[in-house]
Formats: structure tokens, sequence, C-alpha cells
């Protein structure tokens, strides 16, 4: 399982949003192992056209949704300290969304530097795509 960032999201409903990303987020929609959570689906949703949220939903009804409880809060805490004693400020955001996926233990699939930094420090795991944007299981 692998959690869609943002920043993949933009890119794959975006008409000119980079190819890579585009086929990358449709193989793991296809595999069925790409999935949501709270943080993304916020941000994604909160940027996006009134006219263009149906359509999204949609989509977004259809993936896996990972929940969290309140107690994730101090876990982004402590994450958000480790990486700033290594000379990072973060968006808390991407720092809330990097935490689930190591509480669920799953990889995260970002156009997006700041998820780099927290892979190296916080061991996250990124998901790299397959050829072609084929689904890799062994990311």
């Amino acid at each position: 399982m692998v959690i869609i960032d943002t920043s993949a999201w933009i890119d794959f409903f975006r008409r000119d949003g980079q190819l890579e990303v585009k086929l990358a987020v449709k193989g793991l929609l296809e595999a069925f192992e790409g999935a949501l959570c709270g943080p993304v689906e916020m941000e994604f949703l909160g940027g996006a056209r009134p006219s263009e949220m149906k359509a999204i939903q949609s989509w977004f009804n259809l993936i896996p949704y990972l929940s969290n409880d309140q107690k994730i809060w101090r876990k982004v805490a402590n994450h958000f300290s480790l990486i700033r004693a290594k000379g990072f400020t973060l968006p808390w955001n991407d720092l809330l969304i990097a935490t689930i996926a190591l509480e669920k233990d799953v990889a995260v699939f970002a156009n997006d530097r700041h998820f780099e930094t927290m892979a190296e420090h916080l061991g996250l795991r990124l998901y790299r795509p397959g050829y072609n944007g084929i689904f890799n299981p062994d990311y």
C-alpha cells in the first residue's frame, strides 16, 4: 500500500502534469495499491476548484483510506523536533503524512523533496514506480 501525496495528485489531475507522475499514480490505482489519508484529502480538496470537487471526490471514494487517532499528533511533534534538530524545517502537513505512513507501515509516493528529507532522517519509505509507471512491488 502506498499513500499518494498531494503533490502527485496535483500532477495526476493537471492537464500539463508530469507524465511520469501521472503514469505512476495510474499504476498504483490500477494495482489497487494507492491509498489516501486525511491530510492529503484536506490539502488537495482544499485547493481544488468548486467545479472539480465532485469528480475528485468520486476518485477519492474508491481509494482505501488510512485513518489515525489523536496520538498521531505527539508522534508528529516528535518527528518535527527531530527533523528540526538536524537543521530542517518542513511543513507540518508533510510530517503528518509521513508519520501516518510510518505508523501504517506503508510507503509514500510524492513529487515533493520534503519527503526525501524525511526518508533520510525518519526512515520513511518512498515509492519508486516501475518502467512506464507500472506498479513496482519492490519499491
